[in-house]
C-alpha cells in the first residue's frame, strides 16, 4: 500500500500574485510546493490530498493540480470554519478556521492509508520524503504508530530574522515525549539562542531536533482528532484566535500512552520564505540544487 501525502494549503488566498505559496522560485517558475510533490512522487507516495479553501478550487485545479494530475492521484478537500462536530458551538464572530489539526481532520473521508502531513510553503528535501515514505510503508495495517521528521535547528534558521520552532523532547529511543514551542530563535555570535518565557536568551545546540510540521500518521489518527476537537471547542470555542494545532493532539496521545511518535532525524536543510528578504536566498539554493542535478530544470512538463 502506497502512502498518501496530505498538503496543508488552506492558508492560501484567492489572489495568487503576492502569495508565497505560489511564488515562482525555480528556473521555470516552480514553487516550493512543486518540489515537495516531485520529491513525494520519487519517494513512492501514491496519492496527493490538498486541503484548500473552497472559494478558489477552480483556480487551484488550473494553476496547481494540472501540473501533475497525470502522474499521481489527486484529491481536494476543503477547510471551513463551519466544519465542526455536530452539537459543537463556537463564537459567531470568529473569522478564521481552527488551525493545522482542523485542516488534517478534513481528510478523514478520503484517506484510508498511512499518510504524511506537510505545509505547502516549506522546502523539506528529498531525504526527508524518502525517510517518511519508508516509515509509512512499514506501519501499513497498524494503528497508533506515528512519526515526525526532526530537523536540526541549525538547518532551519532564516538569514533575515528570528523564527519560532517546536523543540522536540525525545527519549533514549528517539520517541517523542513533548513538543515545546520556542520563539525568537536566531544565531548570535556563533551560537543559537531562543527567548524563554522570562524574556531571557537561552542557548541551544545546532543539532537540537525541531518540528517543521512534517508528520506521519496511520488513519486512526482521524478518530482521535475528531474526539479531541470536540473537547477543544468545548474549552476554547468562544475564543476568536484559538488554534487546534497538530502538537496539541500528538502531545495528548503520547501523555496518555495511547500512541507513539518516532522522531526521525534528517540531514535535510529546510528553507522557506519566512521573510520577504529570504526570497533571493531561496532562489539561489534551488538553482544550486538544479545545477548539482538533484532536480531537473523543469519538474513537470504540462
Amino acid at each position: 500500500m502506497k502512502p498518501t501525502l496530505f498538503v496543508l494549503a488552506a492558508g492560501m488566498g484567492s489572489r495568487y500574485g503576492g502569495l508565497k505559496q505560489l511564488d515562482g522560485l525555480g528556473p521555470n517558475g516552480e514553487t516550493i510546493m512543486d518540489y515537495s510533490i516531485y520529491d513525494a512522487i520519487k519517494a513512492g507516495f501514491g496519492k496527493l490530498v490538498f486541503v484548500i479553501r473552497e472559494s478558489f478550487e477552480k483556480d487551484f485545479r488550473e494553476i496547481v493540480v494540472n501540473k501533475f494530475k497525470n502522474l499521481i492521484d489527486v484529491e481536494i478537500v476543503f477547510q471551513d470554519i463551519s466544519n465542526v462536530p455536530e452539537g459543537s458551538v463556537y463564537n459567531p464572530e470568529r473569522e478564521k478556521p481552527w488551525g493545522t489539526n482542523h485542516a488534517v481532520l478534513m481528510g478523514k473521508d478520503v484517506i484510508k492509508e498511512p499518510f504524511a502531513v506537510i505545509n505547502a510553503d516549506d522546502f523539506y528535501g528529498q531525504e526527508s520524503f524518502q525517510t517518511l515514505a519508508d516509515f509509512l510503508r512499514s506501519v501499513a495495517g497498524k494503528e497508533n504508530e506515528y512519526c515526525m521528521i526532526g530537523y536540526r535547528v541549525g538547518n532551519t534558521l532564516s538569514e533575515s530574522g528570528t523564527v519560532s520552532r517546536g523543540v522536540c523532547v525525545v527519549d533514549e529511543n528517539s520517541y517523542l515525549q513533548n513538543v515545546v514551542e520556542r520563539t525568537s530563535i536566531e544565531e548570535k555570535s556563533g551560537a543559537i539562542v531562543f527567548t524563554d518565557e522570562k524574556g531571557e536568551e537561552v542557548r541551544i545546540s545546532a543539532n537540537t531536533l525541531v518540528s517543521m510540521n512534517m508528520w506521519g500518521f496511520t488513519p486512526d489518527y482521524f478518530n482521535y482528532s475528531y474526539e479531541y476537537f470536540v473537547k477543544f471547542l468545548a474549552e476554547k470555542g468562544q475564543e476568536l484566535k484559538s488554534e487546534y494545532y497538530i502538537p496539541y493532539v500528538v502531545n495528548e496521545l503520547i501523555n496518555k500512552g495511547m500512541a507513539s511518535c518516532k522522531v526521525l532525524d534528517t540531514p535535510s536543510k529546510w528553507f522557506g520564505v519566512t521573510y520577504a528578504d529570504d526570497r533571493p536566498q531561496v532562489v539561489l539554493k534551488i538553482n544550486e540544487l538544479v545545477r548539482k542535478g538533484v532536480y531537473p530544470s523543469q519538474l513537470f512538463k504540462v
